[in-house]
């Protein structure tokens, strides 16, 4: 299947039939999940596929029950966390000193990226950045963020649901079929996942072999002239 047939192919699957998806489908993906692009390559990401019967009970019940999460054969987790950016420097700043990177790229990952996913205690230094970005934008062109906790969390989720995009799109070109759930309580998954203060449910992601009604009828979207703005 090309990309373009997986893209069209691709729906919200809500029931499914009981037939098993491969592990080696779900680790294709992810494989291909980690490929997706992301804010400075920090890899915020983390993904957690839910194999233990009991995990994934708690998981469904915590998905309010619904009946992508009740009928799908495997269920993967993509969360988001910008105190990641920390698991990713070393072995970035090792990477770059392997490569021979230009200087700049080596200052940007050593200096910059620690500031901008830094806000500091009650968003104090969060501030400083904002003072800072809005008296130099004044005179010339200048990044606006982020600067704020809530930002900063932002650009990491942005990075998840990227990756998320590459993960549900991997399974359509293997011939499965995903569901991307947002309707699911947070607090109990987060709590079943042991994420800390800093972690966020990106997506809850049901995979399974489409069952007879699936869907409720044909896609539906808007037309591309009502989207597409030509400037």
């Amino acid at each position: 299947m090309d990309f373009f047939e997986a893209v069209r192919s691709r729906r919200s699957i809500r029931q499914y039939t009981n037939d098993p998806v491969p592990d080696a489908i779900i680790q294709k993906a992810l494989e291909a999940a980690v490929l997706a692009p992301n804010s400075s390559n920090t890899q915020t990401w983390d993904f957690y596929w839910v194999q233990s019967p009991e995990k994934k009970a708690k998981l469904v019940h915590a998905c309010l029950n619904q009946a992508a999460a009740r009928t799908c054969a495997q269920m993967v987790v993509v969360t988001a966390d910008p105190r990641n950016w920390r698991r990713s420097q070393k072995p970035m700043l090792a990477f770059l000193e392997q490569v021979k990177a230009p200087r700049i790229v080596k200052k940007y990952y050593k200096q910059l990226v620690p500031v901008a996913y830094t806000s500091g205690p009650l968003n104090i230094f969060g501030l400083m950045k904002w003072i800072v970005a809005f008296a130099i934008g004044i005179f010339q062109p200048m990044t606006r963020g982020p600067h704020f906790k809530g930002e900063i969390q932002a650009m990491a989720m942005k990075s998840a649901a990227l990756a998320a995009e590459n993960f549900v799109l991997a399974i359509a070109a293997q011939g499965y079929s995903t569901c991307m759930m947002e309707g699911f309580d947070e607090w109990r998954v987060r709590r079943l996942l042991k994420l800390r203060c800093s972690g966020r449910i990106a997506m809850v992601i049901a995979i399974g072999k489409e069952a007879e009604r699936g869907t409720w009828g044909p896609q539906f979207r808007i037309p591309l002239s009502e989207v597409v703005h030509i400037i």
